[in-house]
């Protein structure tokens, strides 16, 4: 079996800059599925921070709906709830938290009528849809999960972080020897905060406390705002005390070391915490979250490296982040990345967009673009051989 893995595409983003949502990119994964029978959603698929949940499931449907069709029925979905779209599971938490059930590394959960993986797998007919939780076993030597667990361990002060460290002063920090449960409790009280906020926030009357609620909630949480720290540079020579109080408030520990270089890294080493605390054994795993594929060339082994000898892969994401991806086609921020598993073979990153030399910002990238559930706008035209998206 094949099975192509992808994360992050945020569909239904308020930016626009959820690529996916576009015909032409979607057309380009189909083309590269290359034989592939088995496609895993890995993490934050819909975007159910930036508006209500209806929104963001029809900016999703043509997805599943041209990947259910290109795989047919001997295919099938995987999709793996993240941080981002962690609700699309709200319903089996509860059973399973109502009936004394906790988590293992791998559930594998059949939709069910009146939720939304219903609604999902209704549009990937013909192919087959399941979805899994925290992650899943792709071989027996081989793990994907999205890595939102990371955040517990990240040194980066981001706004997203700072939450969860005051989420930890309840919690407590994880164990030595962690189950998922216990990052379980850790983090999902602040994924339902964002995903309440975010619901309520676009249809309160404008200027009412709930509509002003929701909109801190999506600067505080939302992707390419609440967890990317760079703007916290400016802060200069006041940014280690500031940094140093934080920690003296038990948030930490972070660092003040914040700049687009330092993403990376500091991901890393969460995922490797994480790693070990879990006992995880594998020879490779799959995660998404960081937003940057790898390992790349010139990558160094041991960053990626877990102990003792686990590799992992990131998958990258289909956002187009125009601050982070500068170094074009082929970077490691440029999105349209995969990761892809054959039998036999060690995972492998695909870039499905590389031969993309450009690609321009969506109408209204400042503040006004394409609503969840609608259209970003605009048409494709072909020059030079590069795929352009023109407003």
């Amino acid at each position: 079996m094949t099975t192509l893995v992808l994360s992050d595409l945020h569909l239904g983003m308020r930016s626009g800059r959820d690529l996916l949502r576009r015909a032409p990119v979607r057309a380009r994964l189909l083309e590269r599925l290359d034989g592939a029978s088995r496609v895993v959603l890995l993490g934050d698929a819909v975007e159910l921070r930036h508006g209500p949940m209806a929104g963001a499931l029809r900016a999703a449907r043509p997805l599943f709906e041209d990947l259910g069709a290109a795989l047919g029925p001997g295919g099938e979905i995987v999709v793996v709830p993240g941080n981002h779209d962690h609700r699309l599971l709200a319903g089996w938490h509860e059973r399973r938290r109502a009936a004394g059930r906790g988590l293992r590394l791998e559930h594998r959960i059949a939709p069910r009528a009146g939720e939304p993986g219903a609604l999902l797998a209704r549009w990937a007919a013909p192919a087959r849809l399941t979805l899994a939780y925290p992650g899943l076993w792709l071989r027996p030597d081989v793990y994907a999960t999205h890595g939102h667990w990371l955040d517990r361990h990240l040194t980066l002060p981001t706004l997203e972080r700072l939450a969860i460290g005051a989420t930890g002063w309840l919690t407590g920090p994880p164990p030595a020897r962690a189950r998922p449960d216990d990052y379980e409790a850790a983090l999902a009280p602040l994924y339902a905060l964002a995903y309440e906020l975010a619901q309520r926030g676009r249809s309160a009357p404008a200027g009412a406390p709930d509509r002003r609620a929701g909109r801190w909630a999506r600067r505080l949480l939302a992707v390419g705002r609440g967890d990317r720290p760079p703007r916290l540079a400016a802060l200069g020579r006041a940014l280690p005390p500031a940094v140093a109080a934080l920690n003296a408030l038990g948030l930490g520990p972070l660092s003040a070391r914040v700049g687009p270089e330092d993403l990376c890294p500091a991901g890393l080493a969460a995922m490797r915490e994480v790693c070990a605390r879990l006992g995880l054994e594998a020879g490779h795993v799959i995660f998404g979250h960081m937003h940057r594929a790898g390992p790349r060339p010139g990558d160094d082994a041991a960053a990626w490296t877990a102990p003792p000898a686990t590799r992992l892969v990131c998958t990258g994401s289909w956002v187009h982040e125009p601050a982070l991806a500068r170094d074009g086609p082929g970077g490691c921020w440029w999105p349209g990345t995969a990761v892809r598993l054959d039998d036999g073979e060690a995972p492998r990153i695909v870039g499905m967009l590389d031969d993309i030399a450009a690609l321009a910002e969506p109408a209204g990238a400042g503040g006004r673009a394409a609503r969840p559930g609608g259209s970003p706008g605009g048409h494709t035209t072909a020059r030079g051989g590069a795929l352009h998206f023109a407003q």
